[in-house]
C-alpha cells in the first residue's frame, strides 16, 4: 500500500487480491474495516501504515505548538486593542452627546435669529415707510416752493422723487398723495404751455430746458413726440424758405437772366438739416426713450425727406423740362434714317443735366445709406430694424421720384453716348505724335465716362441699359468705321510709288492697323474696369453675374478686332513681300557645294544674306515708327514666315558639301541675330527647321544623326519629320543613299 498526501492509506493490487480495500484512518468506518481483517500480512501492513499516519499527526501537532507563542502575543495585543476600543467608544458616545446638545442649541438660536430678522425687516420696512412719508412731505413743500419761484427743474425733481416713492409705497387716497398728484398735474400744464410757446417762437434753449423735464415727470414718450415734431417743423420751415428762393431764381431765369439754379445745393441742405437734427440731438433723444427714441426720430424725419425732397426733385424735372427732352430724343432717333433736318438736343446741355441728375440721385443714396447705417449701429435696437428701415426708405415717395428721374437719366445718357460716339467717328483725324487717329481715344473715353456715370447711379437697370447701348455702338458703328478704313482701295498700291516707301501712305496704313490693335486692347480694358467698379457698387453675386453676362460680348469683340487686324497685316505683308522676293530668288543660284577656298571667300563676301537683310530693312523697318510695338512685331514675324518658308523650299532643292552645311548654319545664325534685333518677340522658333537642316548637313557621317535623335535629342525638339531628315541627309553629295536608307529613325 502506498500513502497518499492526506495520510489516507490505499491498498495495493495485492491487498485487493486478499480482500483488503483502502482504509481512511481517522474516520468512523476505519475501525469496522480493521475488525473484518483475517489475513496477518494485511494486518501487519495496515499497522505500519497506521504508525506512519500517527507520526504525521505528531509532526502536524508539533508545527501547531511551535506557533503558540506568536498566537499568545497576538491574543494579548487584541485584548489590549479591545480595551482601547472601549475607551474610543466611550469618547465617541460623549462627543455624540455634545454634538446633539450643540445642534439643539443651534436650532434654538437659529429660530431666535429668524424671529429677530423678521422683526428687523418689519422695523426697517416701518422706518422706510416713515422716511417715505417724511420725504413725501418734503416733496409737497418742495414742489410748492419751486412752483412759487418758477424753479421748474427743482419741482420736476421733487415730482420724480414722489413718483419713485409712490411706485414702492402706494398710499391710495392719502392727502399727501392727492396733493402731490395735483402739484404734478399743475407742473405738467405749466411745462406743456411753456414748451408750446417756446416751439412757436423757436427758442431752442428754452425748448431744451423744458423738454428735459418730461422724463422727470414720467412723460418720456410725449416729450419725444413733441421734440421730434419741433425738429420736423424747423426742417420744414428752412427747406420751404430755401425752396421758395429756388423757385424765385427759376422765374428770374425765365425772364432772361442767366442765374444758376442750384437744385443740388437745395437738396444737400435738406439732407444736412435732417442729419444734423439726428446727430446733434442723440443724447436728448436717448434720454427720452433710449435708442428707440433715436430710431423714432429717424423714421419721423424721413417723412420730411419724402415730402420736401420729392418736391425739389419734381421741380427739377419741371425746370429742366426732362419730359419734353425725352420726347425730342425719341422723335430725333426715329427720324435719323429719314432725310429730315430735325436736330436733337445739344449734347453739351445734356451732359450738364446728366451730371446734375447723378449728383441728385447720389445725394439720396448717400443719405439713405447713412441713416440706415445709423440704425444698424444702435446696440439695443432690434437687428432686423435695419433691413426694415432700408425697405421703408426705398419705398417712400422720395425714392419713387428718384426712380422717375433715373428713367430720364437712362434716356439722356444713351442719347449723349450715341451722339458723342458718332461725332468722334465723324471728325476722326490724325493726331500729331499719336499712333492712332482721334476716333479711338475719343470713342472709348465717351464709353468709359458714360459707363462709370451709370454705375454711380447704383441702379442695376440703368447700368445694364447703358452697357447694352455701349456694346451696340462698338459692335456696329465703331467696328464699321474701323473696317471701312481697311477696305479703302489702292492704299497698298500707293505704298511704294516710284520704287520707294511713301511715308504718308505708310503712316495711313499703319494708323488703320494701330486703330484695330489699340481698340482690341481698349475693349478688354473697358470690360475689366466695368467689372471692378460694378463689384464695388453691386456686391451681390447675382448682380455681378448679370453684369458679367452682359459684358461677355466684349471678349468676342476683341477677338474680332484681332482677326481683322491679322487680315490687314497679311494684306500689308502681301504688298511688301514682292519687293523681297527677287533677293530670295537669287539664293536659288547660290552654290553650297563649297571648297575651302569658296567657303573662305563667302566669309569675306557674303553671297546673299546681307542683300536680303538690306531689302528687309529698306522695305519693312521704315514702317516701325508709325506702328504700335505689337503690330510691328506681328508684321516682322509675318515677313519672317514668308522668308523662312521660301528659304526652306530653296534649300531643299540644292546639293551640299560639309562646308556648304557649315555655310548654311552661318547664314541661319546671321538671319536669327538680325531679326532678333528687329522685334521684341523671340524669332528662334521661326528658324528652327532651317537651323536643324544646317545641323544635319554639318554631320561627319550619316550615323551621327542618331547622336541627336530620339532619346539623344536632349532639350532639342525636332521640327523635321523622319522623312524630311532622310531627305536633308540626301542633299549631302558625300552621303551614300544606302547608308541613309539603313537609318532607323
Amino acid at each position: 500500500m502506498a500513502s497518499t498526501p492526506n495520510g489516507i492509506v490505499s491498498a495495493t493490487e495485492e491487498d485487493h487480491e486478499n480482500g483488503v480495500s483502502s482504509v481512511n484512518f481517522g474516520s468512523s468506518e476505519a475501525l469496522e474495516q480493521v475488525r473484518k481483517l483475517t489475513d496477518v500480512g494485511a494486518m501487519t501492513r495496515l499497522l505500519h501504515e497506521c504508525i506512519a499516519y500517527q507520526r504525521g499527526l505528531d509532526l502536524e501537532l508539533e508545527n501547531l505548538l511551535s506557533q503558540r507563542t506568536d498566537l499568545e502575543k497576538k491574543l494579548i495585543n487584541l485584548q489590549k486593542s479591545a480595551e482601547v476600543l472601549e475607551i474610543v467608544k466611550a469618547d465617541s458616545d460623549h462627543m455624540l452627546a455634545n454634538v446633539r446638545s450643540t445642534c439643539d442649541l443651534a436650532d434654538q438660536v437659529s429660530g431666535k435669529v429668524r424671529e429677530l430678522d423678521l422683526a428687523q425687516s418689519r422695523v426697517q420696512s416701518t422706518l422706510s415707510r416713515i422716511d417715505a412719508i417724511v420725504e413725501r412731505g418734503n416733496c409737497i413743500e418742495g414742489v410748492k416752493k419751486a412752483l412759487e419761484t418758477e424753479d421748474y427743474e427743482s419741482a420736476a425733481k421733487y415730482v420724480q422723487t414722489f413718483l419713485q416713492i409712490d411706485e414702492t409705497y402706494r398710499d391710495s387716497g392719502s392727502d399727501q398723495r392727492e396733493q402731490l398728484l395735483a402739484s404734478k398735474k399743475q407742473l405738467e400744464g405749466i411745462v406743456r404751455k411753456k414748451l408750446s410757446t417756446a416751439v412757436d417762437q423757436r427758442e431752442h434753449p428754452t425748448i431744451l430746458r423744458f423738454i428735459k423735464l418730461f422724463p422727470l415727470l414720467g412723460l418720456e414718450e410725449e416729450g419725444l413726440q413733441v421734440y421730434v415734431a419741433y425738429l420736423k417743423k424747423v426742417i420744414a420751415l428752412r427747406s420751404r424758405l430755401e425752396f421758395e428762393h429756388l423757385v424765385e431764381l427759376m422765374y428770374q431765369n425765365h425772364g432772361g437772366q442767366n442765374i444758376q439754379v442750384n437744385f443740388v445745393g437745395c437738396l444737400t441742405n435738406l439732407f444736412k438739416d435732417i442729419v444734423l437734427a439726428v446727430e446733434e440731438n442723440v443724447e436728448i433723444l436717448r434720454s427720452l426713450c433710449g435708442e428707440d427714441g433715436i430710431v423714432y426720430a429717424i423714421i419721423e424725419l424721413q417723412e420730411e425727406c419724402d415730402s420736401r425732397g420729392s418736391i425739389i426733385l419734381k421741380k427739377y424735372i419741371d425746370y429742366r423740362k426732362l419730359g419734353r427732352i425725352e420726347s425730342e430724343i425719341i422723335s430725333y432717333s426715329k427720324n435719323l434714317l429719314s432725310v429730315g433736318t430735325m436736330e436733337g438736343p445739344d449734347p453739351r446741355e445734356i451732359e450738364l443735366y446728366l451730371e446734375e441728375i447723378l449728383s441728385l440721385t447720389q445725394l439720396g443714396e448717400d443719405y439713405t445709406e447713412f441713416m440706415v447705417s445709423k440704425i444698424r449701429g444702435l446696440r439695443s435696437v432690434d437687428p432686423e430694424l435695419g433691413p426694415r428701415a432700408t425697405k421703408a426708405f426705398k419705398s417712400g415717395s422720395f425714392s419713387k421720384v428718384v426712380q422717375e428721374i433715373t428713367s430720364f437719366y437712362v434716356i439722356l445718357e444713351e442719347f449723349f453716348m450715341v451722339e458723342n460716339v458718332r461725332k468722334a467717328i465723324k471728325i476722326d483725324e490724325h493726331v500729331p505724335d499719336s499712333l492712332t487717329t482721334s476716333m479711338v481715344d475719343d470713342v472709348f473715353y465717351v464709353l468709359q465716362s458714360c459707363c462709370r456715370r451709370a454705375i454711380s447711379t447704383s441702379s442695376m437697370n440703368s447700368v445694364l441699359a447703358i452697357l447694352s447701348g455701349a456694346m451696340n455702338l462698338l459692335s456696329n458703328e465703331y467696328q464699321e468705321a474701323l473696317q471701312q478704313k481697311m477696305r479703302e482701295p489702292n492704299l497698298g498700291a500707293k505704298l511704294f510709288l516710284g520704287g520707294v516707301g511713301v511715308q504718308k501712305t505708310g503712316t495711313e496704313i499703319a494708323t488703320v492697323l494701330n486703330n484695330m490693335d489699340v481698340s482690341s486692347e481698349y475693349v478688354l480694358k473697358l470690360r475689366h474696369e466695368i467689372e471692378e467698379q460694378c463689384a464695388e457698387v453691386f456686391p451681390a453675386p447675382a448682380d455681378r453675374e448679370r453684369v458679367k453676362s452682359c459684358l461677355s460680348e466684349l471678349g468676342e469683340m476683341s477677338t474680332g478686332f484681332k482677326q481683322a487686324l491679322n487680315a490687314g497685316l497679311e494684306q500689308l505683308v502681301a504688298t511688301v513681300t514682292p519687293r523681297i522676293r527677287p533677293v530670295l530668288d537669287t539664293v536659288g543660284t547660290i552654290s553650297y557645294e563649297l571648297s575651302e577656298a569658296e567657303y573662305a571667300e563667302n566669309e569675306v563676301n557674303d553671297p546673299w544674306v546681307q542683300k536680303l537683310l538690306h531689302a528687309v530693312e529698306t522695305n519693312v523697318a521704315w514702317l516701325q515708327p508709325a506702328m504700335t510695338s505689337s503690330n510691328y512685331d506681328s508684321f516682322v514675324h509675318l515677313i519672317i514666315d514668308f522668308i523662312v518658308k521660301r528659304l526652306e523650299v530653296i534649300m531643299m532643292q540644292k546639293r551640299f558639301s560639309q562646308l556648304g552645311g557649315l555655310q548654311l548654319d552661318r547664314d541661319a545664325r546671321a538671319l536669327v541675330s538680325h531679326f532678333s534685333g528687329m522685334t521684341q518677340r523671340t524669332v528662334r522658333d521661326k528658324f528652327a527647321r532651317l537651323t536643324q537642316m544646317a545641323t544635319i548637313l554639318n554631320l561627319e557621317k550619316v550615323s551621327e544623326i542618331l547622336d541627336f535623335w530620339g532619346e539623344n535629342a536632349g532639350p532639342m525638339t525636332w521640327r523635321l519629320t523622319p522623312a524630311e531628315v532622310r531627305r536633308v541627309l540626301g542633299l549631302r553629295v558625300d552621303f551614300k543613299p544606302e547608308a541613309i536608307a539603313a537609318l532607323r529613325l
